[in-house]
């Protein structure tokens, strides 16, 4: 499931398109450069630019998707697009003073993530810190780094055992969140009206909790199982998920309350409303 929109950076429309499979933004490469230089013939200079940073040896730029993507005459034609990490190293290659407050930005994470390298103790200050602007309790905060660490520690895992790409990393989450929650991570985002948020950053306590618990029962049940490869590991998160939904199924008759809810734990968060098209 896709959907295209329009980003606006000043007076410029670019152009996007989010995979909701990989929860990622792709952005018209073209747009993007007649933005930054307002150049007359923006493809020939993307055009340029590619041939110039594949001549430096840059392939995580010049290697970009091609989508179609519906152009200012209503067809749909095939465009270069990047993700955000891309378009970010884009930048860096265009002289434009638009460019400097991006370039300023990227300084200061790169610098940031230096230190955090150094000290890993600053990026959970960072994420703290971010979460109690964001109006969190301390209780949520807690409960959102811890199940983040579970998180971790299963996707180590799932490294060291034969699972590798984004794609199947994505596929065995939503095995484990299906067993454990009966919602797809697309339906339970769905039933929150979320779009490209994510869902984590949404979940109530009781809801990080019985994630966190269905991920380190997965990642149990896989080192006891000596779990390789894709279907072993799809294996054990069938199983991690099960013993979730068990535990769910218990808290909720003893509690008499859901734990899977549509209510977003972000303060003053308005979920995005679904409009049906009619039909004649």
């Amino acid at each position: 499931m896709t959907k295209s929109a329009l980003a606006i950076f000043e007076d410029f429309k670019i152009r996007r398109h989010y995979d909701e499979k990989t929860e990622t933004w792709y952005f018209s490469i073209v747009d993007v450069v007649y933005a930054l230089t307002e150049s007359k013939d923006p493809r020939n200079y993307w055009k340029v630019l590619k041939h110039r940073l594949l001549k430096e040896g840059n392939q995580s730029v010049t290697n970009c998707n091609q989508l179609k993507l519906q152009a200012a005459d209503g067809k749909f034609y095939k465009t270069d697009v990047a993700t955000p990490e891309q378009l970010l190293r884009l930048i860096q290659s265009i002289p434009s003073p638009k460019a400097e407050p991006f370039k300023l930005w990227l300084a200061k994470v790169g610098y940031e993530r230096i230190q955090e390298t150094a000290d890993p103790s600053k990026a959970l200050d960072r994420a703290r810190t971010h979460w109690k602007a964001q109006g969190r309790s301390q209780k949520w905060i807690q409960q959102r780094m811890m199940g983040q660490e579970t998180r971790n520690k299963l996707t180590d895992y799932w490294q060291a055992h034969g699972v590798t790409k984004s794609d199947d990393f994505a596929m065995l989450t939503n095995v484990i969140h299906q067993e454990w929650s009966d919602l797809s991570v697309a339906q339970h985002k769905k039933l929150k009206g979320l779009e490209h948020e994510n869902l984590r950053e949404h979940m109530s306590e009781a809801e990080l909790l019985f994630t966190a618990l269905a991920e380190l029962a997965t990642r149990q049940i896989a080192e006891k199982d000596k779990s390789e490869g894709i279907q072993e590991n799809k294996a054990a998160g069938h199983k991690g998920g099960k013993l979730a939904k068990q535990t769910r199924l218990q808290f909720e008759e003893a509690t008499g309350t859901k734990v899977v809810t549509s209510k977003s734990s972000l303060p003053d968060f308005t979920p995005k409303k679904r409009i049906k098209k009619r039909t004649n």
